[in-house]
């Protein structure tokens, strides 16, 4: 694709463009570990995005987007949706391109993400996750300031940039056994995460985990069209991954590629961060743990090339001492 092509917005994603946007987080970011895990004779390959500069791989689809603002875009600001990291994401890059931010995030996200997007320079508009449509506040923010919309997964750019992590680790795992990942265990939310592996890793086999009462990414590919959550008070631990539904630029993506995956259950996704903590010494949040989970609990088969997203580390401080030692 030509450069021109590229910048296109109503482009689908690509793996060219994922090549691209691993040039520019390469310029800009060191790559994050790919960790060995031993587990039932197997060797997991965690990818742990939890030490970005954010605390998640969100970092990079948002620098991605950010960075091929013109200048008249970067006039007139951003706005995103997000329930903390991509917030976090794209207020980072904001701040160091020097573009407003306005992020449209729950009344119900942890603090600690809530408070690293104002510290980070971000303006936040809260809504109810239960009853108001974000998406609908984020195009009512764009259409009265003119402001350019960066979706939490929903966006050509965002995909590519997500998928810079598996074009690191397909090069980290081919330096430590001399062969890339045959398979990807990614934690699901709205898909973005999944997509952008699977563009960057066309070789490897594809797998999601997602949390119970919020699987509708399995559900949709099970039915071959997108639907969405079917109760969106579900209890769950996972904030990062409690997105309404995936789109169809998502969806184009996941339905040929995703072989498998599992909803995790919040005990399993609790043991997961456990072990995390206590075998690789990392904090990991509820979202950024359903992947390790799910190949945990035996619900998703490991390899001994598999890859598996550790996709974010932000969460309260009690709150992780409270799941961590249910």
């Amino acid at each position: 694709m030509t450069e021109q092509e590229l910048r296109d917005p109503a482009r689908a994603p690509g793996r060219a463009g994922v090549l691209r946007a691993a040039e520019k987080i390469a310029a800009l970011l060191p790559p994050t570990p790919l960790l060995p895990l031993e587990v039932d004779g197997h060797t997991l390959w965690c990818k742990a995005e939890m030490l970005q500069p954010v605390g998640a791989f969100k970092i990079r689809g948002a620098w991605h987007r950010l960075s091929d603002l013109d200048e008249g875009e970067r006039a007139r600001g951003v706005v995103g949706v997000s329930s903390g990291n991509h917030a976090q994401g794209v207020a980072w890059a904001a701040r160091r391109l020097g573009v407003a931010a306005t992020i449209v995030m729950p009344r119900d996200a942890p603090r600690a993400k809530l408070a690293a997007t104002q510290v980070l320079g971000a303006q936040v508009v809260l809504y109810d996750r239960a009853r108001e449509d974000r998406d609908a506040i984020a195009a009512g923010l764009v259409a009265e300031s003119g402001a350019t919309l960066v979706h939490a997964y929903g966006d050509p750019w965002i995909i590519e940039g997500q998928g810079t992590a598996g074009v690191e680790a397909a090069a980290q795992l081919e330096a430590r056994i001399g062969r890339g990942p045959d398979r990807i265990v990614a934690c699901c939310g709205g898909g973005g995460l999944t997509a952008g592996l699977a563009l960057a890793c066309p070789e490897a086999d594809i797998f999601i985990a997602e949390p119970e009462g919020w699987d509708d990414v399995l559900r949709s590919l099970a039915a071959g069209e997108v639907l969405g959550v079917a109760d969106r008070t579900y209890p769950t631990d996972c904030d990062a991954l409690q997105t309404p539904r995936t789109l169809p630029i998502n969806f184009a993506v996941l339905k040929a590629r995703v072989s498998g995956g599992a909803a995790v259950s919040r005990a399993e996704v609790r043991a997961a961060m456990r072990l995390a903590f206590e075998r690789l010494h990392l904090v990991v949040e509820p979202g950024g743990a359903a992947a390790l989970a799910a190949v945990l609990a035996g619900k998703v088969a490991a390899t001994d090339a598999t890859v598996v997203t550790l996709s974010g580390g932000n969460v309260d401080r009690e709150a992780f001492l409270r799941l961590i030692g249910d």
